[in-house]
């Protein structure tokens, strides 16, 4: 006799009633789409006691019980997202085998399926987004939504307005291809540094390290601003603060959602 979840499943797939199982394990914080599609072919999903590995099944979260891992997982479609403002020496994870300060010991236990979105290496500073919605994170990280970030960088030596131009016209190779800036602008420099805020929609690894290092003008300070129409505003080195429903439907539009 056939199990009655599959009557329920084959009557919400043929009237495309319900939601995706995928986009109800990302809404519950489990990562991205793509990352729920692998869970759930992995075989790791119940539905109703019922194991599903087939990507197009549909659920009703509110009224089906949906177990990842055997632990029953918490539909929420109202999203935590938060500006975390990165110290330097504050490793951009949720944890390290080594020891070092993370992203959690900065937000503790209270968001427990927090994730953060895109990363800052070890020296660096400044903003960035965590979230409990694995579709937002995984537009805001992909590269075809081009989301700009802005940067504040401290180069070692004088910098004149005809390399900042030549940095967005032209750009500079390095070893994984061309980059331009988006914008670049002086911002203030004396004799031995020069400040400069820069705009750019790559996320590569180190990548404002790399593009004035590559012309001879080494970062000895750098400090993210700003995510897309998100900024870091008043929040100190350390501590968060939640978007606003405002901020989130600006962030949502940014990246097509």
């Amino acid at each position: 006799m056939p199990h009655p979840y599959s009557h329920a499943m084959k009557a919400q797939e043929d009237t495309e009633e319900g939601i995706r199982l995928q986009k109800v394990l990302a809404q519950a914080g489990y990562g991205s789409r793509r990352k729920c599609e692998q869970i759930i072919t992995e075989g790791r999903v119940e539905v109703d006691g019922q194991l599903v590995t087939e990507l197009g099944s549909r659920v009703d979260p509110e009224h089906q019980q949906i177990r990842v891992d055997g632990s029953r997982i918490h539909f929420n479609d109202h999203h935590i997202t938060l500006a975390l403002n990165k110290p330097r020496k504050v490793l951009s994870a949720m944890e390290d085998p080594k020891g070092r300060f993370t992203l959690r010991d900065i937000i503790g236990d209270r968001y427990e399926r927090v994730f953060h979105m895109g990363r800052l290496d070890y020296d660096s500073e400044g903003l960035i987004l965590m979230t409990d919605d694995g579709e937002l994170a995984q537009h805001v990280m992909h590269p075809k939504y081009e989301v700009e970030k802005t940067y504040i960088a401290t180069v070692k030596g004088h910098i004149g307005g005809n390399v900042c131009r030549r940095l967005v016209t032209q750009g500079v190779v390095l070893d994984d291809g061309l980059i331009r800036l988006d914008r670049c602008a002086i911002l203030d420099h004396n004799r031995e540094h020069t400040m400069v805020k820069v705009v750019i929609h790559s996320g590569k690894n180190r990548i404002v390290r790399r593009i004035f290092g590559a012309i001879g003008y080494p970062v000895v300070r750098l400090v993210r601003t700003q995510i897309g129409p998100i900024k870091l505003g008043e929040v100190k080195p350390g501590a968060y603060r939640v978007l606003s429903n405002a901020e989130i439907k600006s962030l949502d539009k940014e990246v097509g959602l």
